[in-house]
């Protein structure tokens, strides 16, 4: 009886309960429909181009994590491609940060590879003739490089900023939608670049005229996209945007005090035509979107050591405009899985893989076989993606090649590899012109107009033709046929044929001229060396030297005939990242010769004489240096050695420390003062040297007590046309000198 009761009260509690709660829920046709969940806005951050002055977008980027902010659609153009590609790609923004704090930004924007990354060909004519005025010369005329373009730090830069697995990902796969916008230089269009990969079409977009080359998509010629949309508010429109967060760190126009040369106003003329879209583009924004611009005042186009400032002011623009962002931030938990699912796209992992095929596109004159040679690669070998790409940009060294594309590609045989250079069509025929001037102020001065011709790729092994010829104090002319002996081998021969003419001064034991000689000689010569990787080169020569000299200082009208047999053996290493004022490397150089000189048809052995040279090169915050040691022998009727002028005891008269054995050590440093306009030059110096050196007979003892001690100040510049020094320099106990030196300090 009581388990009814119970059943029964059970049914009618569940039989009120069931209708009470019929009564509380509503007819589903009932419900207004702004009672729906409303879908979250697109939005899309619009990046301009700025150079340097983009750094701000990683600023930006870094204030909206902070504040929730979700982006679902990236444009940009030029840098903001870069930062932008990067950020769609996955990259976190302390990784853009770590990047862009860890690269040589002055390598990346360098006319050519940074010095310690060219082939040993290439450092060698930097010692010969340390210019760096270059250009074309051709039957028809001269061409300029066209921009400071094919470069391995550029292309190692872009490479390093992405995720792993991204680079040849087409851009319009990415884990959020991007667009990077380009430049047609043929018609003047815009280009969108979509299912290009995202490595060229960041490339393509950072193309800015002048300062790196045009780049090659889909039969189109590409630059930066700046020049017709450098705020692409209305591309981040038609891909569906609902609300625009813009960016706007375009350099602003000069005034017109800063007009003042040709170049200045041809970047006016640009920047012109990049305001007025920019302007066009402003226009369309509407009342939700949102406008930012950094203050980014005192930072140029190529400032890019100021990027910690730029980075700052990015996140300042943002904090600004807070208030009309806030509305658009995520809740904690679910702006988290946003940026999960943004950082963590499905890339493939960079493992090593065999490499079962190399191809080199073919390029014009150069030999693909040599270029196979040149990278390194050889099949068999376990390779990653990254280790492909660096192997291709090893070719840049070459000093010829404009660019250099490397495509990967994995198949179940293996990983393919297929490099792509185009040649940089001014370089076949290069010629360099260079000053030097040694003078100091008083009665010794020597000046030297020099210039330098190379004709590569002469035949399928990569010889070369160089010619150098020189006018002023002294005359010269010399051509070397240089030839490999095989496609990409490091062995060759160079032939060689010189002519020389001028003159010298005889100074005695006390140092004071007592004589003048004029002199001219003719050489032919072969040599068979090997080069040592790109650091250094081993090689043997023979030379028949003929030649006449004859006293001007008394005059002498008498003239005595030499020739002479030579026989040279030298090894030379060169790993200094800059001939102006290295801040790392190494120089140095071991020479032995042996003359057999033939007068009066007979064979008189003249002993041999040697020589060693070395400079290690270093570098502490804004101090650069270098320490320097020299020694020299000869013997018998082999030339005396000589010390004397500026960093050779300086004060000292040139040449006027002379022996039979010589030696001669320094330490100089010098910080960083200032820079020259990067059109002009590179860094300005104030520094000094301290320097100890002597010239002995066979017979004198060597000690340091018999060193003569000497000292100068100097600033430094690093022009176009090699290291510029003003300075004064004094011996201990003997004379004092003021200098102006322009040329090699080696």
């Amino acid at each position: 009886m009581t388990y009814l009761r119970n059943l029964a009260a059970a049914l009618c509690c569940g039989f009120f309960l069931s209708t009470a709660l019929a009564q509380q829920q509503p007819d589903a046709t009932s419900i207004a429909p702004n009672a729906a969940i409303k879908p979250r806005p697109k939005v899309a951050l619009v990046l301009s181009g700025g150079g340097a002055r983009g750094f701000a977008h990683i600023g930006v980027l870094r204030a909206l994590q902070e504040l929730r902010i979700p982006v679902d659609i990236v444009v940009g153009t030029s840098m903001g491609s870069v930062v932008g590609g990067a950020y769609a790609a996955g990259s976190s923004v302390d990784q853009l940060e770590q990047l862009v704090r860890r690269t040589d930004w002055n390598a990346v924007v360098a006319d050519r590879p940074p010095r310690d990354e060219l082939f040993y060909r290439r450092r060698d004519e930097d010692l010969l003739l340390p210019s760096r005025i270059e250009f074309g010369a051709h039957l028809d005329g001269v061409s300029l490089p066209p921009a400071a373009a094919g470069n391995e730090a550029l292309e190692l830069a872009l490479t390093r900023v992405l995720p792993s697995g991204a680079r040849d990902k087409p851009a319009n796969l990415l884990q959020l939608p991007f667009r990077s916008v380009a430049s047609d230089l043929v018609t003047g269009e815009l280009v969108e670049l979509t299912d290009t990969p995202l490595f060229l079409a960041m490339r393509a977009s950072l193309a800015v005229p002048g300062v790196f080359a045009p780049v090659r998509v889909n039969q189109r010629l590409l630059v930066d996209g700046g020049l017709v949309r450098n705020l692409p508010v209305d591309v981040a429109r038609e891909m569906g945007a609902d609300i625009i967060i813009a960016v706007n760190v375009g350099t602003p126009l000069a005034q017109e005090k800063e007009l003042v040369s040709a170049v200045s106003v041809a970047q006016q003329m640009l920047q012109i035509l990049t305001e007025q879209n920019v302007q066009r583009s402003l226009k369309e924004l509407k009342p939700n979107d949102v406008l930012l611009q950094p203050d980014l005042g005192g930072i140029g186009f190529l400032d890019f050591a100021r990027h910690d400032r730029a980075m700052k002011e990015g996140e300042a623009a943002v904090r600004a405009m807070s208030a009309k962002l806030v509305g658009l931030a995520l809740p904690e938990a679910q702006y988290a899985a946003y940026e999960l699912k943004r950082s963590s796209a499905p890339l493939a992992i960079d493992q090593p893989v065999r490499l079962t095929k190399l191809e080199i596109a073919p390029s014009g004159r150069i030999n693909p076989k040599e270029l196979e040679v040149q990278t390194g690669l050889k099949l068999g070998q376990q390779v990653t993606s990254e280790q492909a790409t660096l192997a291709g940009n090893l070719l840049f060294g070459r000093g010829d090649l404009a660019r250099v594309e490397t495509e990967v590609r994995d198949d179940e045989n293996g990983r393919s590899v297929l490099i792509k250079p185009t040649e940089a069509d001014w370089a076949h025929s290069r010629l360099r012109v260079g000053l030097e001037l040694n003078s100091d102020f008083s009665e010794n001065s020597a000046f030297q107009f020099k210039a330098m011709h190379v004709l590569s790729s002469l035949n399928d092994w990569g010889a070369e033709l160089r010619t150098i010829a020189s006018v002023g104090t002294t005359r010269s002319l010399g051509m070397q046929f240089w030839q490999p002996l095989g496609a990409g081998s490091q062995w060759y021969v160079a032939p060689s044929l010189e002519y020389a003419s001028g003159a010298s001064d005889i100074f005695n034991s006390t140092g004071f001229r007592q004589a003048r000689y004029a002199y001219d000689y003719s050489a032919a010569g072969m040599s068979v060396g090997r080069q040592l990787g790109r650091w250094g080169d081993l090689r043997y020569t023979v030379s028949r030297q003929v030649g006449k000299v004859h006293l001007t200082i008394p005059e002498d009208l008498t003239k005595q005939h030499v020739s002479q047999t030579v026989q040279a053996l030298s090894f030379n290493v060169d790993t200094l990242d800059s001939i102006a004022f290295p801040t790392r490397g190494t120089l140095f150089s071991l020479e032995w010769q042996r003359a057999v000189e033939l007068h009066k048809n007979e064979a008189t052995p003249v002993p041999a004489r040697q020589e060693l040279k070395g400079m290690e090169a270093f570098h502490a915050g804004r101090w650069a240096g270098h320490v320097y040691a020299e020694w020299a022998r000869s013997q018998g009727g082999a030339t005396d050695n000589n010390l004397g002028g500026f960093l050779r005891l300086s004060g000292t008269t040139p040449e006027s420390v002379v022996g039979s054995r010589t030696v001669l050590g320094r330490v100089v440093m010098a910080r960083s003062i200032g820079a020259m306009p990067a059109a002009l030059g590179g860094d300005v110096r104030l520094g000094f040297s301290l320097e100890a050196g002597g010239a002995y007979s066979p017979n004198d003892p060597l000690h340091w007590g018999s060193l003569k001690q000497a000292a100068s100040g100097f600033v430094a510049v690093d022009t176009r046309f090699g290291p510029l020094y003003f300075g004064a320099g004094t011996t201990k106990g003997g004379k004092s000198s003021a200098y102006l030196f322009l040329g090699p300090i080696w």
